[in-house]
């Protein structure tokens, strides 16, 4: 009897293909990222009045358009509902603004709202988020140019004029400062709402931002009324089927907001027959199952090629 040698080539090339399956599964199991606006925002107190000046960039998260739908308390400059986002890395919707503070109060953060649409989706999502505190505005000093004309007549004192310019070289070293903002994203101040409009469904999305669970009803216009709750640092979603017309309405602990509506998505296929693609979890359940079996495959292939023997004469 003689075993033949396993070919350790044509197994590591199986398994080769096993990994390959299994990454292909994770690729498509994994949620897409999530589409926000990324907003930024500076301000400083008005010296010698109660006044704020703020100034407002958005940019976008995605590498395709998006649209503004919502901006509290008001638009800002380029910051306005209808406004078109460039994608990502292209130049962002800016804004300048004067607040004042009111009754010990005041507001610095500010609420953006917008859209992308996909083929295949449209999703839409909110973010509210404080501007940074700079401390006193800057404004240029207009004293250095009524200094020379003095200074000339006397002649053994040219020495502390150079003293004196030095002295508003400090100011334009702290502009500089604000820049650093952008690289970081701020945190938001709070829940960040995200609604997804599918071919078949409307899928309400919350992450809680707060160190507080959070629970809000969610009403249909037609249908069961579900309700979401939400530990501090968790995200939860709900979904409803997806219908023409369909609106659900928000409300409790201070959630309550308009009905968000439900947006079919340009490529659904339109009723011609046929069904919808399988997408998200659905495809990578069936992508994980082929890949156990196609694992199961290997492993007979191994034993069988163990066990298998040649009779001699």
């Amino acid at each position: 009897m003689i075993r033949p040698k396993l070919s350790l080539r044509r197994s590591a090339a199986v398994l080769g293909a096993a990994f390959l399956g299994l990454g292909a599964a994770v690729a498509i199991a994994a949620p897409a990222s999530a589409h926000h606006p990324e907003i930024y925002g500076k301000y400083c107190k008005v010296e010698g009045s109660n006044n704020y000046e703020f100034q407002w960039t958005v940019g976008n998260s995605e590498n395709i358009k998006g649209e503004v739908i919502r901006v509290e308390p008001g638009p800002v400059g380029d910051i306005k509902v209808g406004a078109e986002m460039n994608p990502k890395g292209g130049a962002p919707l800016t804004g300048t603004e004067t607040r004042t503070r009111s009754n010990g109060k005041l507001d610095k953060s500010l609420l953006v709202e917008a859209k992308w649409k996909r083929p295949d989706r449209v999703l839409k999502e909110h973010r509210k988020v404080d501007a940074q505190d700079m401390g006193k505005c800057k404004t240029p000093p207009t004293t250095p140019p009524t200094t020379p004309p003095t200074t000339p007549p006397a002649t053994p004192t040219p020495e502390p004029t150079p003293s004196a310019t030095p002295t508003p070289e400090p100011t334009p070293s702290t502009t500089p400062t604000p820049e650093p903002t952008p690289s970081v994203t701020p945190e938001p101040v709070e829940p960040v709402g995200t609604y997804e409009s599918t071919c078949d469904e409307l899928i309400i999305t919350l992450e809680n931002t707060t160190d507080a669970e959070i629970s809000v009803v969610l009403t249909p216009n037609e249908g069961e009324a579900k309700t979401l709750t939400v530990a501090p640092g968790e995200t939860g979603s709900v979904k409803f089927p997806a219908e023409e017309g369909l609106t659900v309405t928000p409300s409790g602990e201070g959630l309550e907001g308009e009905p968000i509506v439900y947006e079919k998505p340009e490529d659904c296929g339109g009723g011609g027959g046929g069904e919808l693609p399988l997408t998200g979890a659905a495809a990578g359940g069936i992508a994980g199952g082929a890949v156990l079996l196609l694992a199961a495959g290997v492993v007979l292939y191994i034993v069988a090629r163990r066990r298998r023997v040649t009779f001699t004469a």
